[in-house]
């Protein structure tokens, strides 16, 4: 079976890339708003080529892999509808009585999880870390810079662009919209250490005894 699993997983990453290529061309065929859809998709347009090159050299995790594809996906839909007129978001809105759309909440909650996993992976394989607690307290702190930084970027952006830039800023009128963002952000980092640490751990120990090919 871990043979089989081995041999399965090359041509699942290359499916899942495909996917992605496919992904972003269907939303950036007729998005609703170009410049929005550019700002959103950029991180995977940077992530998949260097996923791509350092798949051998560096593998990640399975695990770490579905997170990122799950990330991109969502990332893709905010950008072709913009997360304020996501449908998935205004059934979410509905079925929990939410005065907003809440898909830009999924988004920022992977921001978390996604990179709380890949923090922790680079942690513990580079060995830069020991302690568990000590490991902990550094991923929660890595995964809120990047939420830090990921909203320094919208202001950025609003400074720039002016009312051009209320779409990929997506507050609808939340003045507590960064915050609440970040919250999330930190919520993801949290769920994903807690749920997920010890499928990670046994992964990346499989990937050690495996010389880096990980099951």
């Amino acid at each position: 079976m871990d043979d089989l699993m081995r041999s399965l997983r090359t041509p699942l990453l290359l499916v899942a890339a495909v996917v992605i290529v496919g992904f972003l061309v269907a939303t950036g065929w007729a998005p609703y708003d170009r410049a929005t859809w550019i700002m959103e998709v950029v991180p995977v347009i940077i992530a998949l080529p260097i996923l791509m090159l350092t798949c051998r050299r560096f593998p990640l995790t399975s695990l770490l892999y579905c997170g990122i594809f799950v990330h991109a996906m969502v990332l893709m839909v905010g950008g072709a509808y913009t997360y304020a007129r996501v449908p998935l978001g205004f059934e979410l809105q509905e079925l929990l009585h939410l005065g907003r759309n809440p898909y830009d909440k999924i988004g920022h909650f992977l921001q978390g999880f996604v990179p709380a996993l890949a923090a922790r992976e680079i942690l513990v394989r580079g060995q830069h870390v020991r302690g568990r607690s000590m490991l902990t307290f550094l991923v929660v702190c890595i995964v809120l810079a990047i939420s830090a930084t990921y909203e320094l970027i919208e202001w950025g952006a609003a400074l720039v662009l002016g009312q051009g830039a209320d779409e990929f800023l997506g507050t609808q009128g939340d003045p507590w919209d960064t915050q609440s963002d970040m919250f999330f952000a930190l919520l993801g980092a949290i769920s994903a250490l807690l749920c997920c640490s010890r499928m990670h751990d046994r992964q990346l120990q499989q990937m050690v005894s495996r010389g880096g090919e990980e099951i």
